[in-house]
C-alpha cells in the first residue's frame, strides 16, 4: 500500500503533460515556428460583406450609365452597347429617338433604314435587325410595352441575360440576376468571387455569394469601378479600395500575396 507521502499517479500524470507541453513551447520558439494560419477563402461571407461595404462607401447611388428616359429607350440602348462603349451608344440614341421614338416608330422600318443612326456602334447591320425585330415583337406581342418578364425579355431579338437583368434592374427595379458585362466579368475574376470565364457561369456564381438585394447595385459598382479604377490593362492598384482585399495576380502594385488563377482573364 502507497504510504501518505506517495504521489497520486494522476497527478504524475499531470505533471508529465505540463512537462511535454512546455518543452514543446521551448522547441517552438527556438525554430521559430509559426502558428498555423486559417485556410484562406475568396468567399468567405466577411470577405464578401468587406468588398460590399467598400463599393457602397466608393460609389454610393451610381446609376446605369447608358442615358434614356423609359424602359424602350434603355433597351435599344443596351442592344447597341453590345461591343460598343456606353459614351458611343450616348452619342448616337439622340438623333434615333428623335426620329424614332417608339416601338412603333421603329416597327414600320426595313433594318437598312436605322442602319446609318447607329453605324458608328459597329456590328450595326445585326444590330439593326435586333432592334427593328424587338420593337416588331414588342408590338404584335405585347402591345407596345416593353415586357416586364425575363423570359418574355428573352424572346426579344437581341436580347441575353445581360440585357434583360440591365432593363429589370435598372428601370423596372427588380434584382432576378446579375449584369455581368465586360467590367464585372474582368473583376469577378480579379477578386475571385468565380474561377469561370463564361459570362452564364459568372452570374450563377456571383448569384451564390452576393445577396439579392445587393444584385443590382453590384452590377453598378463594379461596372463603374472598372471604369475608373479597375481598368483592364494598367489597373490603378495603388488608388483601389480594394486593394488589401484583392489577390490578383494582374495587379500592378500589391500589398498582399497574389495568387496566380486570381486574373481578369484566363490564360
Amino acid at each position: 500500500m502507497p504510504t501518505p507521502s506517495s504521489t497520486p499517479p494522476s497527478a504524475l500524470s499531470t505533471k508529465s503533460a505540463a512537462r511535454k507541453s512546455a518543452s514543446k513551447s521551448v522547441r517552438a520558439k527556438s525554430t521559430g515556428a509559426k502558428p498555423a494560419r486559417a485556410k484562406y477563402d475568396p468567399l468567405a461571407p466577411e470577405r464578401v460583406a468587406a468588398i460590399l461595404q467598400i463599393l457602397d462607401r466608393t460609389y454610393p447611388g451610381v446609376r446605369c450609365a447608358l442615358h434614356h428616359e423609359n424602359a424602350w429607350q434603355l433597351l435599344v440602348a443596351t442592344i447597341l452597347s453590345a461591343q460598343c462603349t456606353d459614351v458611343r451608344v450616348n452619342m448616337v440614341t439622340p438623333a434615333l429617338f428623335k426620329k424614332y421614338p417608339t416601338p412603333a416608330s421603329l416597327a414600320k422600318i426595313e433594318p437598312e433604314m436605322l442602319e446609318p443612326l447607329i453605324r458608328t456602334t459597329g456590328f450595326f447591320r445585326n444590330k439593326a435587325k435586333n432592334v427593328v425585330g424587338a420593337a416588331r415583337r414588342i408590338m404584335a406581342e405585347f402591345h407596345g410595352q416593353v415586357p416586364e418578364q425575363m423570359d418574355d425579355l428573352l424572346s426579344l431579338p437581341g436580347v441575353a441575360r445581360k440585357t434583360a437583368n440591365v432593363v429589370l434592374g435598372s428601370w423596372f427595379g427588380r434584382g432576378e440576376g446579375i449584369v455581368v458585362d465586360t467590367h464585372v466579368h474582368r473583376i469577378s475574376r480579379r477578386l475571385e468571387l468565380t474561377t469561370s470565364d463564361d459570362p452564364t457561369h459568372i452570374e450563377q456564381d456571383l448569384m451564390k455569394v452576393i445577396p439579392q438585394p445587393k444584385w443590382i447595385d453590384f452590377s453598378h459598382q463594379i461596372i463603374h469601378h472598372g471604369r475608373s479604377l479597375c481598368m483592364a490593362r494598367a489597373p490603378k492598384c495603388a488608388d483601389c479600395p480594394l486593394e488589401t482585399l484583392c489577390h490578383a495576380a494582374d495587379k500592378t502594385w500589391s500589398t498582399v500575396e497574389q495568387h496566380k488563377l486570381a486574373r481578369g482573364k484566363k490564360i
